[in-house]
């Protein structure tokens, strides 16, 4: 009877109290993280007023986090993974009060790198530990859900985030808003500490290491023509948009509307992937999603081919909610496919393998965007990288393998059963097969 009481509660995720206990660590951590990028990028471009230094302090960030997320979608499926979120939430927490404390006391931005270097490396020992851990708390009908709902949450944090950094900044300065991020974190792995997963079995002599099953993600996620195709058409959708948006945007709204207008676009964006992400708690996606949901994507790049031809704050903002609508759209797709048809055990590797490759190219984005507007103009950067960037996701749409992938509703009751059997006699996995996070791709 436990069995089962502890199955109906992971179809209704709200029922359980890890959950619960996920649910409030992550949206307290969301909350801070989307105060940071707008709060970093305006702290740094006001003590140097050169936007090489923020792309330099973003890159010491994102360069690391990358290299690390394929140890961590390794440590993630050897270990606990509420104990691997508690640890990287703690970290995270105390590299960012360090930052926090240096903007503060305006030190030279060069100070930053190394912090924001290590705080670069728990994020990506993160990232896989959070594409994993949903399966471990939620099984069938209630993963979807599950995924709207940490959706809503961070498209709630998404909304409120940059307006109160940008209100932060304009008032009394970034290293407030950081200070934020840095005191969510630490919050978020204490309630962390609160989920209480299995214990692992003690690994047996003849156990695979922990490079054998890297390995083994690698295999598989290379074997997938429908995962590695996705992988790299959002490897070139998160370069053009860590360059044109990321770097560019703040320095054209520096000179143009401001911190608090480029804040409000940015919230715009979450007021759509808000309103997105509650319907499909209640809407249930198509049968055959793939194709509709990367055709959708196409139209998030519209916001960056207006902020290249100088838009108000008005067109960009309504560019921007319409860009949260349909990539939260897509999230949430991409969440359900993977949960549905990748084994749980594998979950966290071919989940990194899948962050680590769409991933690469944020520091290329970042490092090139500057000195490709200084050569060419910001407008012709901006609206070549959003062109480029829908056309790789109409490009994927065309993928045999992603036409055919299904999600099968009459089926996920079975498998939602069969995988409970699996958790009874081998309690260090979760119930059910599947996506992201993190903050996930840069969508």
């Amino acid at each position: 009877m436990p069995d089962v009481e502890a199955s109906q509660d992971r179809e209704r995720p709200l029922r359980s109290p890890a959950f619960r206990w996920f649910f409030a660590g992550r949206s307290i951590s969301m909350a801070g993280s989307f105060m940071s990028p707008v709060a970093l990028a305006f702290a740094v471009l006001e003590l140097t007023d050169n936007p090489g230094w923020l792309s330099a302090v973003t890159s010491a960030s994102y360069v690391p986090m990358v290299a690390t997320m394929l140890l961590g979608g390794g440590i993630a499926d050897r270990h606990r993974r509420d104990t691997v979120l508690r640890l990287t939430s703690l970290g995270a927490g105390l590299t960012q009060g360090c930052v926090a404390v240096l903007l503060l006391t305006h030190q030279h931005p060069a100070l930053l790198l190394p912090f924001a270097a290590l705080n670069g490396v728990f994020q990506g020992l993160t990232t896989p530990a959070l594409r994993g851990i949903v399966s471990n708390l939620a099984v069938g009908g209630g993963l979807q859900q599950a995924s709207s709902l940490l959706a809503s949450a961070g498209n709630t944090a998404r909304i409120l985030g940059p307006t109160t950094a940008g209100l932060l900044t304009a008032s009394v300065g970034g290293g407030w808003a950081i200070a934020a991020d840095a005191s969510s974190f630490l919050l978020a792995a204490a309630l962390f500490a609160r989920i209480s997963l299995p214990d692992l079995p003690p690994r047996a002599e003849g156990n695979p290491t922990m490079r054998s099953e890297m390995r083994e993600g690698w295999a598989y996620f290379r074997s997938q023509t429908w995962i590695w195709s996705v992988t790299l058409a959002f490897a070139v959708f998160n370069g053009t948009n860590m360059g044109v948006w990321q770097i560019l945007g703040p320095t054209i709204a520096n000179d143009t509307i401001g911190a608090a207008g480029w804040g409000l676009v940015l919230s715009a964006r979450g007021v759509g992937a808000l309103l997105a992400s509650v319907v499909l708690v209640k809407v249930t996606v198509m049968r055959r999603p793939m194709v509709p949901a990367l055709s959708a994507m196409a139209l998030a790049t519209l916001p960056l081919i207006l902020l290249g031809t100088g838009a108000n704050t008005f067109w960009l903002a309504a560019a921007s909610l319409l860009g949260g609508v349909v990539a939260e759209f897509f999230t949430v797709v991409w969440e359900t496919v993977n949960y549905t048809h990748i084994p749980e055990r594998l979950l966290s590797r071919v989940g990194a393998h899948d962050e680590f490759w769409s991933s690469a190219s944020f520091p290329i984005g970042q490092l090139s965007a500057p000195a490709l507007a200084a050569a060419f103009g910001t407008t012709a950067v901006a609206v070549a990288g959003g062109g480029t960037a829908a056309t790789a996701m109409l490009l994927a749409s065309f993928v045999p393998a992603l036409r055919r992938i299904e999600i099968n509703r009459t089926r996920a009751p079975r498998v939602a059963q069969r995988l409970t059997r699996q958790r009874r006699a081998r309690p260090d996995r979760g119930a059910a097969p599947g996506v992201d996070q993190s903050r996930g791709k840069a969508r």
